[in-house]
């Protein structure tokens, strides 16, 4: 069954080129259109902060589906999700998505979360706020890469432990954890052929010449060390007939100038028979020309940092075969028919129970955590090496995998066949939750165990607890005073763009108080004239008395 889901929007998760651009918000990006484009809907919800996101969603929406409407919800009202019964959430802790249900209750719609980098002290403790909170088992998160679904499997079952242990009760039941890969959209690959050519002639290369590219963030101790792939170039090149040479192209940004010196310095003191160029990363046109050029997606991860790996799902829509590490997403997205995968080796559990324990303790931060794993991870150079040679003297090999791998791309990983899956999982998740019965539960807003209301948490401060239930108020005289709207200027809530109503509304409130001279009126007369909630109309109220511009009767 398909369903729609509400879209959490904000700009960090989907826009890399206002952001800065990583892995998550290439992905979710990437989502977001595909959505717009293969999602079957009657109109696309999203949930949003600001106006001006919303803003960026309706620009994609008419470029994108012009035929749809798209309708934006507040933060605030997320029960205005309504009629749609599910909500996406682009990470993978959607503990906190659950907490600003509970006021509605639990089974008042279904949270769907996906993941992306699980290796970070914020995403390994929102796991374990995620058994906390009231997260039910119509809600999920997805995991692109059965590697992935099997290291939050390990997660879980350490956390379900220590709940046993700790409260000698039985855990509560889990969310769903189903494996729905990343998608692309393949038409976006497609190489060219002039930027093919002029690629080629600036690296030099021959008629027989074999170009391996790689498209990451260019990161020695976060995404991949490059030392351990010029010692397999060198060692493949010398074994090459004479007059046929590699070349190894990295289109990618470097966040450090040491990252940099190790990506250069390596490359001419290890593989200095092999050719070498890099290109930027941030720039589409290099992009484009990185993949147009090659003849071998090299993609050689050794880090916890990459969980999925959707840059060779690019190399097999631009018709590349794949060289990859045996490692994570990849080993399901880079089978036999469309690529080799690199053996990789890494010690048992005991080893670095060292480094988990400098992480959590912020002893090392999470470069250093990164960097400290992967030194101690295998990728096999010998089998690299054995393998860049197959590619580079087998040409027939090279485009009958590029073949497959391009057939792959778009009958397994374009966003048209993979948003179908999200939308099912999301009609699976509907029908669990309406067939939950008792299950759910509801916690009221300002109970919150996590955020309770500050007037609950510290209603010890406060000489009494407001009861305006039966008050009654008259305007105070404000004869030689300085007005409302003067007063709330000076004030100036507006510099920390958050105000608790409206210069308008506390007027509206103020004006009809005023208007009864000396009766008195009370929240219901208040709120009726003004339409108004009456709990809305009560924190008006007590702000006009803090500055006396109302009285008790």
């Amino acid at each position: 069954m398909k369903a729609n889901a509400a879209i959490f929007y904000a700009s960090d998760g989907y826009a890399p080129a206002v952001k800065g651009i990583n892995g998550r918000r290439v992905a979710g990006e990437s989502f977001l259109k595909g959505y717009l484009r293969h999602g079957a809907v009657e109109e696309f919800v999203i949930l949003a902060k600001a106006n001006s996101e919303a803003a960026e969603v309706e620009t994609l929406v008419q470029a994108l589906r012009p035929d749809k409407k798209l309708r934006p919800v507040g933060l605030a009202r997320p029960g205005s999700i309504a009629p749609l019964t599910n909500l996406f959430y682009p990470a993978a802790n959607i503990a906190g998505e659950a907490w600003r249900r509970a006021d509605y209750g639990s089974d008042a719609w279904a949270v769907c979360g996906i993941t992306h980098t699980t290796s970070t002290m914020g995403i390994m403790q929102g796991f374990f706020d995620l058994r906390m909170a009231p997260v039910m088992e119509w809600d999920a998160v997805i995991c692109t890469s059965t590697a992935v679904q099997a290291a939050v499997s390990v997660q879980m079952d350490l956390i379900d432990a220590h709940v046993r242990q700790r409260f000698r009760a039985a855990p509560p039941p889990r969310p769903m954890f189903p494996v729905i890969p990343l998608g692309i959209h393949c038409d976006d690959f497609v190489p060219d052929p002039v930027a093919r050519q002029s690629l080629r002639d600036r690296l030099g290369c021959g008629a027989e010449d074999v170009v391996f590219t790689t498209i990451a963030r260019l990161t020695p101790h976060e995404k991949f060390d490059p030392l351990p792939i010029y010692l397999a170039m060198q060692a493949a090149q010398d074994g090459l007939k004479p007059g046929q040479k590699l070349h190894v192209v990295f289109c990618g940004l470097f966040r450090h100038a040491y990252a940099k010196t190790v990506f250069v310095e390596g490359a001419a003191r290890l593989m200095p028979d092999v050719g070498f160029l890099l290109l930027d990363g941030a720039l589409a046109e290099d992009r484009r020309a990185a993949l147009s050029a090659a003849d071998v997606f090299l993609f050689m991860i050794d880090n916890i940092q990459e969980t999925f790996g959707l840059a060779p799902l690019e190399g097999m829509a631009a018709g590349l075969p794949l060289l990859v590490s045996d490692w994570d997403g990849m080993k399901d997205t880079v089978t036999p028919d469309v690529g080799f995968r690199v053996r990789t080796r890494m010690l048992g559990p005991h080893h670095l129970a060292n480094e988990a324990l400098r992480l959590q303790g912020g002893v090392d931060d999470y470069s250093q955590y990164c960097a400290a794993v992967s030194a101690m991870t295998e990728v096999d150079v010998r089998d690299m090496t054995r393998q860049i040679l197959l590619f580079a003297q087998n040409p027939d090999l090279r485009r009958r995998m590029g073949q497959a791998a391009q057939a792959k791309a778009r009958a397994v990983y374009d966003w048209a066949v993979v948003i179908p899956q999200f939308q099912e999982l999301w009609g699976e998740q509907d029908a669990k939750r309406r067939a939950a019965g008792d299950a759910a539960v509801r916690i009221a807003g300002h109970a919150l165990p996590i955020a309770p209301s500050p007037t609950l948490l510290f209603q010890g401060y406060p000489t009494e607890t407001a009861n305006f239930a039966d008050a009654r108020f008259v305007a105070s005289d404000l004869t030689g005073r300085t007005g409302l709207r003067d007063l709330l200027a000076l004030r100036n809530y507006q510099a920390l763009n958050r105000h608790f109503a409206t210069t308008d509304q506390i007027a509206a409130v103020l004006a009809v108080i005023t208007a009864r001279g000396a009766n008195s009126t009370g929240v219901e007369v208040i709120s009726g004239a003004t339409r108004f909630q009456p709990m809305y109309v009560e924190r008006v109220l007590i702000w006009l008395l803090k500055y006396d511009f109302i009285r008790h009767a």
